[in-house]
């Protein structure tokens, strides 16, 4: 499915001329692809941005917005939104008030992400084969189902994503779990 999106592999394409060791595009545009394509729609949604997550101890912060700024130069029609995974526990703090040991790789990172549907990420080999992080595996996203994650995101605010994103909206096959 990833590879027959011209647009996602361009994406692919773009992030990895950046050159990070540890990487992925994941959540929304993978989730909205695979839902998309199983729904039989004739046209995909629109990507509202695409997230690109990365694992680097050494970055600091300030590394993100320029990885994002390059992103936006080469493709200007989308909404990057890069993280360092190595950081998230910085910003959990910072910004929430919520105190979390650091996360020690990317699949750790993207095993937290508030629906196991979501918790999947791509990337693109220099050969152009493609790479998959999904540490909870493919069934719920491949099985149409929307499961609250607990190890990051409460209970509450799962449901407001799941009302926000008007997932059952959008794709009425969905099975979604709101307990």
């Amino acid at each position: 499915m990833v590879a027959a999106s011209d647009e996602l592999m361009a994406a692919l394409r773009a992030v990895r001329s950046l050159g990070l060791r540890s990487w992925c595009i994941g959540a929304g545009a993978i989730q909205s692809l695979v839902w998309d394509i199983l729904h039989g729609f004739d046209r995909r949604s629109a990507v509202e941005d695409l997230d690109v997550v990365y694992f680097d101890a050494k970055a600091g912060p300030e590394h993100d917005a320029g990885l994002e700024n390059r992103l936006h130069a080469a493709m200007p029609g989308f909404r990057w939104e890069v993280t360092n995974q190595a950081g998230v526990h910085r910003w959990l703090a910072g910004a929430l008030g919520q105190v979390v040991p650091p996360l020690a790789s990317l699949e750790e990172g993207v095993a937290t992400w508030p629906e196991f549907a979501t918790c999947v990420g791509v990337w693109l080999n220099e050969d152009e084969s493609l790479g998959v992080v999904a540490p909870h595996g493919l069934d719920d996203l491949f099985a149409l189902r929307v499961r609250h994650n607990p190890l990051r995101a409460s209970l509450a605010t799962y449901r407001q994503r799941v009302a926000a994103k008007r997932f059952g909206e959008r794709w009425p096959r969905l099975a979604i779990e709101m307990g």
